[in-house]
């Protein structure tokens, strides 16, 4: 057997030799499942052959429960068993998971009326646990699906195993295990509900990710890498295997490292999250025992950057941390304008009451007094008020332990004299993305002088190149000339002079930046053609900087259309030019030093924020942190669409959506790192970096910034290529890999598939997709760089007026030799782009067809190494008033339906989320007088009106044809309608369906059908609006 030396017992190895490979002969798939199971059986797993079927499955259950609960269930007390608790028809993966997590424990009362606590696992002795392996399940729901391999933990299925042989796409294992979820995993009664944990591998890589039924988490990029404390990470399904599946630790990540939230999503720590929580935990022990308590040694530091979910962290490390039996009373300590509302619902879940972002102390002086409650979840401000007014609490002589989250806040300083002062017993943690240096020091105190020496790291450059979050494009944008002395200086006295910020606040450069933002905020956020985008924030020097650029930014788009929702938000007038640190402010704006006019003009501000959003706040007492708190909320849900800060907001708040900053402010070190950091959380495809517009020359400041917090390679790692390089193709050093330029791949496009139209063999449908998949990607990069925004505009003039010409090069601050660079750059026409859209979503609809054998003949090509870029297609899809729009300018030049209609096919056929409504938009072309219609209004709501008549006849047309019944089936399609899909899981669709017997042949095909027919009416109806 097996097994692993590991240094004081961690999970996260210290030291690992990668196993050598003896046998390097081409190995089948088939042949890596063998290998996998051989390996399995030699660290410990059981390996029961015979389990191939659900009943065999569930009677390995019931042997494995009678074993670890010391029970002998006979058949009625089993089946009852099985229909109250185990697998209740009602059941879905989130109360499975929820027994697995929470409720694992169940009083059963047998038929002789013995009632016993039955155990689905044993969390206090974790070796009890048996562990066996299995493989080829078959399995049936839509569709029957035979599983590759399976881990089961008391006979239920915990993990899940998806292989393909070394050289496929380790993603087509992703998609595959996608599949199943949909066809077979989660059908009636099925066990593999209980599913936590799914790996997939080719051989070469290895990822594991959690089974979560959150939509956004859903996707490739949260699945994650095993890795060494060091963050060297673990590929090889081998290695995989001798450290994740050693018996130990896969039970340790399956029942102590990972978190069912309070949004029931799960979530499996990463590696780097997990060796961090055990060095904690390993270093109070052995504080404990040293008796080195209320010194910096018996603490310490973990520096883990900014995005990489420290917060998880560093909660799971003081909730575990009470489990230790010496230590009386755990304390997580979090700044107060951390606490969003999500994570306020996350701490009160295990410390009700104690965080509500008062400053009052007596709910704090209360749980301190419980007995039930070890963990003490507050906010500095508290916990400092509750030192100074309170000099004898018996708590102060107990063990306890303190985690502070951001604990680069320098708000932590009076706090920390304090708490040494009073507390004879505490160990004390900090967590941080930025930690204090010598040389970003402002007084005397450093991370490690107050926390003790630093116990794990996970930097920027290991979160970037684990693709956990993202580089950063920072544009020194410079075009105003009459400025640029002052947006360029670095001379600190200068900077702190009061002619410095005269200039800085000019009206003329406050309106020329202001210009520049609202000219290119849809290309910067991607909200080209009116789709959602993101959204962005605009760091500003100072209160009068904020008050400037709120009033300039409104002016100047008081006529637009659709002008952009802006808010903002300060409490405090520091001037922190000089220094770039970012203020800490508070939730008190009439006790700070805010002047009469920066008061009022908050009030105006949130007058303004009440009546966009129909809300009541104001500065007064808690009302302004619940406007603070009301504020994140929206900024995360995309209701505002840019939000201007001086320093609130900076640091802390996390909100994938946010994808751009503007920056009027001079940042250095932590405050410039913190304050980049609100742009690079993973979303999507779409969302390649974050993405930073300074009006002021950070070029030197970014440099030293990251230098501090990187390591030797940083600059390459942390930032963007440059628009040359994306133009003209660079080598990749990270991934070892060439990248081709926009250049270099227009041209192969333009001179392989001329008319796309024309592609018929499979080969060459196959290269077109790949080359095109090509385009999307970098296309989606370089829309981020002025220098594209300008040559694509360059595009709509013509290049023989010279007045045209001047009057662009006047717009865009651009020069002769700019236009001569453009002139020889080769682009898509729209045209042609559209052509080269739709070919690429009919041959993915082809494909998708060939796969689930219901197109023409067989696909006779491996087509593992194509992935689909179907975000990055999505985000760049026009909506459809956007269509509609198009159709009323069309309809003025062109006067000819027949014209229109083939112009607006096109436009939809390139659009994949409009193709099921092209029916519904070329009738109401044929149907309307479209000359009647006077404006781009009216064409909407003239559209709308239409489509909710065809949806109110279609849907009795479909309940009559298919014999539904109406009550329910009315019901069902609403629900439908409003969730924007269909969906076949519980009672609800089967309530519609005519009554039959269930054993009919005919009932499956009816369902199916019928099934069917809902989809394409949902897709095309959804989003119309309206009553049936």
């Amino acid at each position: 057997m097996n097994t692993i030396a590991e240094t004081n017992q961690f999970i996260i190895l210290d030291k690992y030799e990668e196993i050598q490979q003896i046998n390097t002969q081409y190995q089948s798939e088939a042949g890596l499942e063998n290998e996998l199971i051989r390996d399995l059986i030699n660290q410990g797993y059981e390996y029961p052959r015979h389990i191939k079927t659900h009943e065999a499955l569930l009677q390995n259950v019931r042997e494995q429960l009678q074993t670890l609960n010391n029970v002998v269930f006979s058949d009625a007390d089993w089946n009852r068993f099985v229909e109250e608790y185990l697998v209740k028809p009602s059941d879905t993966p989130l109360t499975m998971s929820k027994k697995i997590h929470e409720d694992y424990i169940y009083d059963f009362t047998f038929d002789n009326e013995h009632r016993q606590n039955i155990y689905l696992i044993d969390k206090k002795n974790i070796t009890r646990n048996k562990v066996q392996v299995i493989n080829q399940f078959e399995q049936k729901g839509k569709y029957l699906n035979r599983y590759d391999v399976t881990i089961l933990v008391n006979g239920l299925p915990l993990v899940q195993i998806e292989l393909k042989k070394r050289g496929v796409a380790i993603r087509e294992a992703f998609n595959q295990v996608h599949r199943y979820s949909k066809e077979s995993f989660n059908s009636e009664n099925s066990l593999f509900k209980y599913l936590q944990i799914f790996v997939i591998s080719n051989g070469t890589y290895t990822r594991y990710f959690a089974n979560t039924t959150n939509r956004n988490a859903n996707s490739f990029d949260f699945t994650m890498e095993w890795a060494r404390a060091n963050n060297q990470r673990i590929h090889d399904l081998k290695d995989f295997t001798a450290t994740f599946f050693q018996k130990n630790v896969l039970l340790e990540v399956l029942f102590k490292y990972s978190v069912l939230t309070v949004d029931n999503i799960l979530m499996i720590m990463r590696p780097y999250q997990i060796a961090a929580t055990e060095r904690i935990l390993w270093k109070i022990k052995s504080s404990y025992h040293q008796k080195k308590w209320a010194t910096p040694e018996g603490g310490g530091y973990i520096w883990h950057t900014t995005g990489s979910g420290k917060t998880l962290t560093s909660f799971k490390a003081a909730r575990l941390a009470t489990q230790l039996d010496f230590i009386d009373k755990v304390f997580f300590v979090v700044d107060r304008k951390d606490l969003d509302y999500q994570t306020m619902k996350e701490y009160q879940k295990f410390s009700p009451d104690s965080v509500n972002g008062s400053s009052n102390t007596a709910e704090l002086k209360r749980n301190i007094e419980k007995d039930d409650n070890k963990i003490i979840v507050t906010t500095i401000q508290k916990l400092h008020n509750l030192m100074t007014s309170e000099n004898n609490l018996p708590i102060y002589d107990k063990q306890v332990v303190f985690i502070f989250d951001e604990c680069h806040r320098s708000q932590f300083g009076e706090a920390q004299k304090n708490l040494k002062k009073k507390f004879k017993k505490y160990y004390q943690f900090g967590f941080t993305g930025t930690p204090i240096f010598p040389q970003n020091a402002i007084g005397s105190e450093t991370t490690a002088s107050v926390f003790g020496r630093e116990l794990h790291s996970y930097i920027i450059t290991d979160a970037i190149r684990d693709e956990k979050v993202l580089k950063f494009k920072v544009d020194y944008n410079d075009v105003r000339p009459k400025f640029r002395q002052q947006e360029t200086e670095q001379d600190e006295e200068k900077i702190s002079s009061g002619e410095y910020r005269k200039m800085m606040l000019h009206s003329e450069r406050i309106k020329e930046v202001s210009e520049y933002i609202l000219q290119n905020f849809n290309i910067k956020t991607h909200r080209n053609s009116g789709n959602k985008g993101f959204n962005a924030m605009f760091a500003v020097s100072s209160v009068d900087a904020a008050k400037l650029y709120y009033e300039e930014l409104n002016r100047q788009q008081k006529d637009s259309k659709n002008p952009l929702k802006i808010a903002t938000i300060y409490s405090f007038a520091a001037n922190e030019e000089s220094k770039g640190e970012i203020p800490d402010e508070n939730f008190e704006p009439t006790k700070t030093a805010l002047d009469s006019t920066a008061k009022e003009f908050l009030e105006k501000v949130l007058g303004d924020y009440n009546a966009m959003f129909g809300s009541n706040y104001s500065i007064e007492g808690d009302s302004f942190q619940l406007y603070y708190k009301d504020l994140a909320k929206r900024v995360k849900r995309q209701e505002i669409d840019l939000l201007i800060v001086v320093g609130m907001f900076l640091t802390g708040f996390d909100a994938p959506s946010i994808n751009t900053l503007f920056v009027d402010k001079n940042l250095r070190y932590h405050g410039l790192i913190q304050a980049f950091s609100r742009t690079n959380r993973i979303k999507d495809a779409t969302k390649t970096f974050g993405n930073i517009i300074t009006f002021r020359d950070l070029e030197q400041a970014t440099i030293d910034a990251i230098t501090l917090f990187g390591d030797q390679n940083t600059k390459n790692v942390i930032l963007e290529k440059s628009y040359t390089e994306y133009l003209n193709g660079f080598d990749d050093t990270t991934r070892g890999n060439k990248k081709r330029g926009y250049i270099e791949i227009v041209r192969e496009l333009k001179e392989k598939f001329p008319n796309p139209r024309e592609i018929e063999k499979e080969s060459d449908k196959k290269e077109f997709a790949k080359l095109f998949g090509e385009y999307l990607k970098v296309e989606n990069i370089l829309q981020n760089y002025d220098e594209f925004t300008h040559l694509k505009a360059f595009q709509h003039i013509n290049a023989q007026d010279e007045k045209a010409v001047e009057a662009f090069k006047d717009k865009y601050f651009i020069t002769d030799n700019d236009i001569q660079t453009m002139k020889n750059i080769e682009v898509l026409d729209e045209r042609t782009n559209q052509d080269y859209r739709s070919t690429y979503n009919d041959i993915r609809e082809w494909l998708r067809k060939q796969k689930t054998g219901k197109g023409n003949g067989t696909s006779q090509i491996n087509w593992d190494d194509v992935v689909f870029e179907v975000e990055l297609l999505k985000s760049q899809e026009i909506n459809l008033d956007y269509i509609l729009e198009l159709i009323f300018e069309k309809n003025k030049k062109l006067k000819n339906k027949e014209a229109l209609i083939e112009e607006i096919t096109r436009v939809i056929h390139s659009n994949d989320d409009h193709r099921a409504k092209e029916e519904l938009i070329i009738d109401f072309i044929k149907d309307v007088d479209l000359d009647t219609i006077g404006n781009k209004a009216n064409i909407i709501d003239s559209f709308y009106t239409y489509a909710q008549e065809k949806q109110k006849e279609e849907a009795e047309k479909l309940i009559e044809e298919e014999k539904l019944n109406t009550e329910f089936a009315k019901k069902y399609l609403k629900n439908s309608l409003k969730r924007e899909f269909a969906s076949e899981n519980g009672t609800e669709f089967k309530d519609i369906l005519p009554k039959k017997n269930l054993l009919d042949p005919m009932y499956a095909k009816t369902w199916n059908k019928v099934f069917q027919r809902i989809k394409s009416f949902i897709d095309k109806f959804k989003g119309i609006g309206g009553e049936l």
